[in-house]
C-alpha cells in the first residue's frame, strides 16, 4: 500500500500562493505573454511558473492561446479590472473557429483587437497556413488606416469613438496616413466598408506584397475586434476574393460574435 505524501509545509502552500497570484497580476497587466517571459519578470524558475500556470488554467482563471505559446487571463479573473478578459474570451473562441475556417480558406486569418490608435493582432493562422509569408504575427500592431483590419473598426464602432480615433491618428501626423485622412477618401470608405459588410485593402498600402479584407466581430452593436484574411495579391483578383471570401469571413465573424455573447 503507497503511503500518501504529506501535505506541503504551510510555508509553502503561502509561497505557492503568493508566486500564483504575483503570476496571475502580471499575465493581467501584460495581457498576453510566454511563460519564458513571466519567469524572467518575476525572477521564477521556469518549471515553477509552468507548474503554477497549469494550477491557474486548471480553476479557470487563465488560458493559454490556441495558436502560440501564449497566456491570458479569463473572465473569472475580470475582477483584476481591465479588459483582458474580453480579449481572452474572444481568443478562446476564436481558436477552434480559426482552425476550421483556416483549413478551408487556407489563406491565413488573424484576429486583432483595438489598442491606443492600433490594431492588434491576438490569433493568427499565420504560422499554420501554406500560403503565408509572414511568421509571428501575434502582437503585431496594424495601422489603423491602410489595413483592413483598421478600416473595419473604424466603419462599423461607434461615431464618438471614431472621431477619437481620428483626432488621435492626426495629431500622431504619420505620413503615411495623410492621404487616408482626407474627409471624402474616409468617407467613400466607411461607406463601401458598411455596404459589404467587410473592409478591404488591396492597392499595396502598407504591404505592397499582400492585400486583405476584414470583418467586424459586432456585439451589441459595439466592435469587439476584426477578424482578417491576408491574401497575396498576384496570386487571386480583388474580385475573386470578393465573391469567394466575403461571406465565409463575415460569418466566421458572425459566429465569434455569438459565442461572445453566449
Amino acid at each position: 500500500m503507497t503511503t500518501p505524501e504529506p501535505p506541503p509545509k504551510k510555508s509553502e502552500s503561502v509561497r505557492s500562493l503568493t508566486r500564483g497570484l504575483a503570476i496571475l497580476r502580471h499575465v493581467n497587466a501584460e495581457g498576453a505573454c510566454r511563460p519564458g517571459e513571466i519567469a524572467a519578470a518575476l525572477g521564477l524558475p521556469r518549471p515553477t511558473v509552468y507548474r503554477l500556470l497549469e494550477t491557474l488554467e486548471e480553476a479557470g482563471y487563465v488560458a493559454f492561446s490556441a495558436s502560440s505559446n501564449r497566456v491570458r487571463v479569463t473572465r473569472l479573473a475580470a475582477s483584476l479590472g481591465d479588459a483582458g478578459a474580453l480579449t481572452s474570451d474572444l481568443c478562446q473562441i476564436a481558436g477552434p473557429l480559426f482552425a476550421d475556417y483556416g483549413a478551408r480558406l487556407v489563406w491565413p486569418l488573424d484576429l486583432s483587437v483595438y489598442d491606443n490608435a492600433a490594431m492588434v493582432i491576438q490569433e493568427t493562422t499565420h504560422g499554420r497556413s501554406p500560403l503565408s509569408i509572414d511568421r509571428a504575427m501575434i502582437g503585431y500592431r496594424l495601422p489603423m488606416l491602410r489595413t483592413s483590419a483598421g478600416r473595419a473598426y473604424l466603419s462599423f464602432c461607434g461615431a464618438e469613438e471614431r472621431e477619437l480615433i481620428l483626432d488621435h491618428l492626426r495629431r500622431l501626423g504619420d505620413p503615411a496616413d495623410m492621404l487616408f485622412l482626407e474627409p471624402h477618401r474616409l468617407e467613400r470608405m466607411m461607406g463601401e466598408t458598411r455596404a459589404a459588410g467587410f473592409a478591404l485593402r488591396d492597392a499595396g498600402e502598407f504591404r505592397a506584397q499582400t492585400a486583405s479584407i476584414a470583418a467586424p466581430v459586432l456585439i451589441e452593436g459595439a466592435v469587439a475586434g476584426c477578424v482578417s484574411m491576408i491574401w497575396i495579391r498576384t496570386a487571386m483578383s480583388t474580385r475573386k476574393v470578393l465573391d469567394t471570401y466575403g461571406a465565409p469571413l463575415v460569418e466566421l465573424a458572425g459566429k465569434i460574435a455569438a459565442g461572445l455573447s453566449a
